[in-house]
């Protein structure tokens, strides 16, 4: 990994804005990145662990998994849209 952990939160954690973002990198290297869908709750738009920051060398790398996560939160939210929970009332 090319980039300091600071300098990859920073680029990911950013990248979401205005939506609220934290990542969080382990020793091993390990990534988890959760998205809020506003700055005000703390409804979660996406919770994603595991994810291997040693394969992220370069802005490619970088581009390629924000991209990845924003689709991951475009379907879960059009999924919602189109299949919205319904109470019983």
């Amino acid at each position: 990994m090319f980039l300091s952990a600071l300098e990859l939160r920073n680029i990911i954690e950013s990248s979401f804005l205005p939506k609220r973002c934290l990542c969080s990198l382990s020793q091993d290297l390990s990534m988890r990145v959760k998205v809020y869908s506003d700055r005000v709750t703390d409804q979660v738009d996406l919770d994603m662990s595991g994810i291997d920051a040693r394969h992220l060398n370069g802005h490619r790398e970088i581009s390629e998994l924000i991209v990845d996560l924003r689709s991951q939160i475009d379907q879960k939210t059009s999924k919602q849209t189109l299949h919205p929970d319904r109470k019983a009332f």
